[in-house]
This record gives C-alpha cells, sequence and structure tokens, in this order.
C-alpha cells in the first residue's frame, strides 16, 4: 500500500469547549464522525450489528450500539449491554490473571513452566526444560502458525488435561523464541497454569478476580445459555443457546472464551488506562504489572499499513500488540470466534481507549472503524480506511473467484472423478494421529465420508480428485464451508492405503490441517 498521500484525508473540526464542561470525546473526534462511519462501515460490508465505545481522560465519553444482533431482519437492535464472543482479546484475561499472581508472589514472568506445571511437556525435552511462564504468551515457541487449533476450535470436545497430553505431538517448525508465529493453543496452557495455580478453575478466576472484581457489566466467562436474552449471534452461528445445565465449558476459553457487552470493554479498557486500577480506585493489578504486560517482548513485521500510519516497528507484550501510531504509542489486540470480531486499541499518551464489538465474519469492518478513530485522535484527521479496506475484499474476492474456476479442485482443469464402490473400498478404515486422535472413513451410499471422534459436529463427504487426492466438503456449510480440505492418502509400496495428510483449500490459518498425520490402524471403521 502506498503512503497517505495516495489516499484522500477527512478534516476533523476541533470544537471549543466551554469551562467544567462534561466529560467529552478527544479533540478531533466527534459523535457525529462516529456514528456516520460506524453506518457507512456496516453498509460497505454488510455487518448486522455494531458496538462501539471510547474512553478519554478517565471517562466513558461515548457508547453506542448499531444495527441487529445476528443476521435475521427481525432480530433485536445491538445495545451497549448485548453480549459479543470477544475472541482473543479474552487473551488480556489470562495474562491479567497472571499478573495478578506474580502481585502476589506466587510466580515469575522467567518461571519455568515445569517448575508450577510438572507435567508440561513438548516435543523437545530441551525445550521442555527452558520453557518460560513468558513463553506461553509471546507466539515465539517455534511452533507454527495457529499449530494445535484444531484441538480448540471446529466443534472439538477435548478437555484442558486432553490438550496439555497432546502437547509433545505437537511439531516445532522454527527455533525456539527465533519467529513469530501466532498460538492459541499455549494460552490455553497458560489458563492451565492459572488453575494449577489458584486451585480453581480459569472461568471461575476471571470471573470473581477480574470481571467481578473490577466491577465489568455485562460480561462474563463463560458462554450465554438460555434465559440470556441480550445476546449478539455471530454469521453463521445459530441463535439458539444451550440449557445451563447441559453447557459444556470450550477449552478454548483462556484463549478466547469470554463474552462481553461493550459497557463491560470499557470498564476494562478505564482500568488498564488508570494503571490496573478501576475509576473508584480498587487494585485490579499494580501499575508496575500493566507496564509489564504492555511492554514488548517480541518483534514483530511491520504490516502493510505501517507507512501510511508513520508506523517504525511493532511488538508484542503478554497478550497485547504494541506498535507506534503517528508518533504515539499504541496498545492493541482483536479477536475472532464465533462468527464475530472484536478490537480493543489505546492510545496511552492521549488518555483514549476505543472498543469496537461486530457479529461479522471479517477482521476489515472493525479494522476501518479502528483505524479511522485512532487516526483522529491522534493527528484530527484520517485516510479513507473504508476504501482501503473494502478495495483489499473486492480484490481478495476476485483473485479467489478466479482461482477457483481456473484451477480449484472441481474447476475445467482440475474436474472430479467418479469412484466405483470397490475402489473407494481402499480408502475406508480407522485412522489415527497422535494429537488429534481417532478420523474415520466410512462409506454411505455412494458417497465415502470423513468424521472425527473428538468433534461429533465435523464430517463431511470425499470428493475425489485424481492420484488419490479428495477434498471433503464439510456438511455445516454456514460454520465449516470455508475450512474444507485437501485430503491425500498415502499408499505403501504394494499398493495399500497407509495414512493421511490434509490440508484447508482457503486461508483459514486456525484450521491447522497440515499438521496432521494419521495412520491407518484398521480397515474397518
Amino acid at each position: 500500500m502506498g503512503g497517505v498521500g495516495a489516499l484522500s484525508l477527512l478534516a476533523a473540526p476541533l470544537v471549543a469547549l466551554p469551562a467544567c464542561a462534561a466529560p467529552a470525546l478527544p479533540a478531533g473526534l466527534t459523535a457525529e464522525q462516529i456514528d456516520t462511519l460506524v453506518e457507512r462501515t456496516r453498509d460497505a460490508f454488510h455487518v448486522p450489528g455494531i458496538a462501539v465505545a471510547v474512553v478519554h481522560d478517565g471517562q466513558v465519553v461515548f457508547s453506542r450500539g448499531y444495527g441487529r444482533r445476528s443476521e435475521d431482519a427481525h432480530s433485536e437492535k445491538v445495545d451497549t449491554r448485548t453480549l459479543f464472543a470477544i475472541g482473543s482479546n479474552t487473551k488480556e484475561f489470562t495474562t491479567t490473571a497472571l499478573a495478578l499472581l506474580v502481585d502476589q508472589g506466587k510466580l515469575k514472568w522467567d518461571d519455568r513452566v515445569i517448575d508450577h506445571m510438572p507435567e508440561f511437556r513438548v516435543a523437545d525435552p530441551f525445550i521442555t526444560r527452558d520453557f518460560r511462564v513468558s513463553d506461553l504468551l509471546t507466539h515465539h515457541s517455534g511452533m507454527g502458525l495457529g499449530a494445535g487449533d484444531l484441538m480448540l476450535f471446529s466443534h472439538s470436545n477435548f478437555t484442558r488435561p486432553e490438550i496439555l497430553a497432546a502437547l509433545p505431538y505437537m511439531p516445532f517448525t522454527a527455533p525456539f523464541r527465533a519467529n513469530y508465529a501466532y498460538n492459541n493453543l499455549l494460552y490455553v496452557v497458560a489458563g492451565a497454569l492459572v488453575e494449577k495455580m489458584t486451585g480453581t478453575s480459569w472461568e471461575n478466576f476471571v470471573q470473581s478476580r477480574l470481571i467481578d472484581a473490577a466491577g465489568l457489566p455485562a460480561c462474563q466467562s463463560t458462554p450465554p445459555v438460555k434465559g440470556e436474552t441480550d445476546v449478539a449471534t455471530g454469521e453463521g452461528n445459530s441463535p439458539d443457546l444451550p440449557d445451563r445445565t447441559s453447557l459444556n465449558l470450550p477449552v478454548v476459553a483462556p484463549a478466547g472464551g469470554i463474552w462481553c457487552s461493550v459497557d463491560g470493554m470499557t470498564r476494562w479498557v478505564q482500568m488498564y488506562l488508570n494503571g490496573g486500577k478501576t475509576p473508584e480506585g480498587k487494585t485490579i493489578i499494580s501499575t508496575a504489572q500493566r507496564d509489564e504486560v504492555w511492554a514488548p517482548h517480541a518483534l514483530l513485521p511491520l504490516p502493510d499499513t505501517a507507512e501510511a500510519t508513520q508506523g517504525h516497528f511493532r511488538a508484542y507484550g503478554y497478550g497485547w500488540f504494541m506498535e507506534d501510531f503517528f508518533g504515539k504509542k499504541r496498545v492493541w489486540h482483536t479477536g475472532t470466534i464465533d462468527g464475530m470480531v472484536s478490537y480493543v486499541s489505546f492510545l496511552p499518551e492521549m488518555k483514549t481507549g476505543i472498543v469496537v464489538l461486530t457479529n461479522h465474519d471479517d477482521y476489515r469492518p472493525s479494522f476501518v472503524i479502528q483505524t479511522t478513530l485512532n487516526s483522529l485522535v491522534t493527528t484530527g484527521k484520517s485516510a479513507d480506511w473504508l476504501a482501503h479496506w473494502k478495495k483489499q475484499e473486492d480484490d481478495n474476492n476476485a483473485e479467489q473467484a478466479k482461482a477457483a474456476a481456473t484451477t480449484g479442485p472441481g474447476s475445467p482443469a482440475r474436474p472430479f472423478i467418479h469412484l466405483s464402490a470397490q475402489a473407494q473400498r481402499d480408502y475406508v478404515g480407522l485412522y489415527h494421529d497422535d494429537w488429534r486422535g481417532n478420523i474415520h472413513v466410512t462409506q454411505k451410499g455412494n458417497d465415502l465420508r470423513l468424521s472425527f471422534d473428538n468433534s461429533p459436529g465435523l464430517a463431511g463427504n470425499l470428493s475425489a480428485l485424481p492420484h488419490d487426492l479428495f477434498v471433503v466438503r464439510w456438511d455445516d456449510r454456514a460454520q465449516d464451508a470455508g475450512d474444507d480440505c485437501y485430503v491425500q492418502f498415502q499408499r505403501d509400496m504394494d499398493g495399500k492405503v497407509t495414512g493421511i495428510s490434509m490440508r484447508v483449500v482457503g486461508s483459514d490459518f486456525s484450521f491447522d490441517a497440515q499438521d496432521l498425520h494419521p495412520k491407518k490402524i484398521s480397515d474397518k471403521p
């Protein structure tokens, strides 16, 4: 992307404030600008609902809901107490829980994990011995991008002890502490460490010692259940909520399980901007620990937008990204889960924090709003980020459509083939992967099907391409269509099928099928 000069600029008038004025938006930003930006973004990207809030100089100076709680045109309106899944913005709650334990003297950031959790193991014994608490948090472990996410998402019913037991089978794809690769799995381990240190569940500790202690309204460490009515539904998801007695707590929770309203998140922002204290002065974590989690601990490559925002560095702390943004420090994080996206951003020197929550399965709308508002706060003007990310979406969609039509599975260049029932039987059987468990290939009528023991909702038909290659199309098209996978069967020298390798057809890094190495252990599925 070119520099700011290549983008049109939106001037933001400065408003003179009377003496003793009520809490006001930061200079360079008006409520009318926010309303216009949000509604234009909703329209451009077809976002059902958005909630936006601004904290400035210790006060909540803007908080508003827009649109609907679900894709259903007749669903209720979003308000400031509507619960959204905040995804990876949960990571900051997990690191804050650890910071609280550091404040209490129960652990140190550079403690070895095995000294507190003797059952902790990774693939390399040396790395196991030297793995520090901080290494769980900085995405520089050496594991690949999204490693282990298939144990956490996609209908998974794994438990946290099973996650720990599978860690030794996760491959390392880079040297320890060398390369950045975003990882949810180790945040689940960090949550298990919180449980080990406190003797209670991650959910209970975070709810009582952080959410309730800080007074976050409409915010919870567990998924919503029947009876909770002000709840957003992410795209591709059902609005039906489970009964409380049958609720299964998601194993991914320490990496992405919190549900919160924009009112709840603004209290969280106030606490962080206030050095770890609530607006009433109650200490949740010390300022020293707030500064520690906000400090750069691992360097990252610059984003494509760095020139336009005058960025010179980007880093990761403990659960937070940080960068320079038009000469100011910016601390932020996003979260994507269950068809929803959250984005929390701080400009500490400007005493400003901004929260954006959406029920749209695309990061671009929240990026449009956050980058525009952060630009207005820091400089009084903004590039046309709506045009930038809309063009990116259009270009990406066109590129994907061209690839699908010309070289994708089922295209003229790669047509599907028909296999007889006899030929299909070569592939039928029980397969086992060391970390993902059992995988079944079965015949049903004229179709071959693939399913997972530890993901009851993840199953689909296999469509054949030449040379023992298939594409699995998952049954749940609303939720899983973007994760259809190539399935390559391997044979030995005698022509007998011995195993499988997989790769997602699209680009979802959290569907880490490439790390699976299932071996065929039986001809009977």
